[in-house]
């Protein structure tokens, strides 16, 4: 998994390039991803399965902003970003949600 951010002066804004690999997807067939960008919706925002096998997609972000997100394998099995920037405790679970930090460093 990976994130690649680009950002944008003239706009302020961050486009995150969100990726999983094949091996990473552990033989799914769908990849979605949730998160405080598209309301937490879990089907909103799929991953687009490339010629490689990798699934990714782009989301344009406000800069200078923090954004917790998970990924979601074939409807049922929800992963973190290996690669995030940070993680923090789900208000609503036992589990941590990944985050990605758009401040251009």
């Amino acid at each position: 998994m990976s994130l690649k951010k680009s950002f944008s002066k003239e706009t302020n804004k961050c486009t995150v390039t969100f990726t999983v690999t094949p091996e990473e997807a552990g033989g799914a067939q769908t990849v979605n991803i949730a998160g405080d960008f598209n309301s937490w919706s879990s089907t909103d925002t799929p991953l687009k399965k490339g010629k490689n096998g990798n699934f990714s997609v782009k989301i344009e972000l406000e800069a200078d902003r923090e954004y917790q997100f998970r990924y979601l394998f074939d409807g049922c099995r929800w992963e973190n970003d290996w690669k995030a920037d940070k993680y923090i405790p789900a208000p609503y679970s036992n589990a941590d949600n990944s985050v990605v930090v758009t401040k251009k460093i």
